[in-house]
């Protein structure tokens, strides 16, 4: 009889340990566990390859823009180069002709052509001929 018993409660054992097994489930192997790490990544990727840059030239422009002084050559949006003849805080008086004097917001510059490289560039077009 205890052979029987001893017997009985093995196989019993041997039963819930393998429905135990069965039906515990596995580990899930992505979700949101997975995905975060991969998000940073692609945040700092986008950053450094579209934001940072942006953000350096917006600096660039607006340290430029408040650097304009009388006297510089400038470049503006509709295409014009003229001297600036007198800078307000927002405008910017610009000479493009003899007696022809525009006046123009800060934001209309695009770009400050220096003297210097002018010249440079005067004086070898002047080697050329």
């Amino acid at each position: 009889m205890q052979i029987w018993i001893t017997s009985t409660l093995i196989s019993l054992v041997t039963v819930f340990t393998i429905n135990a097994q069965e039906t515990t489930e596995p580990a899930p192997t992505g979700g949101f566990g997975s995905l975060l790490p991969m998000m940073i990544v692609m945040f700092a990727i986008i950053y450094f390859l579209m934001i940072r840059p942006e953000q350096k030239k917006q600096k660039q422009r607006q340290e430029m823009l408040g650097n304009i002084k009388k006297g510089d050559k400038v470049l503006t949006a509709g295409g014009i180069i003229g001297v600036v003849g007198n800078v307000k805080d927002d405008v910017i008086m610009v000479k493009i002709a003899e007696n022809t004097v525009i006046e123009l917001t800060k934001s209309a510059i695009t770009s400050v052509i220096n003297r210097e490289t002018s010249d440079k560039e005067g004086a070898k077009e002047e080697k050329k001929k």
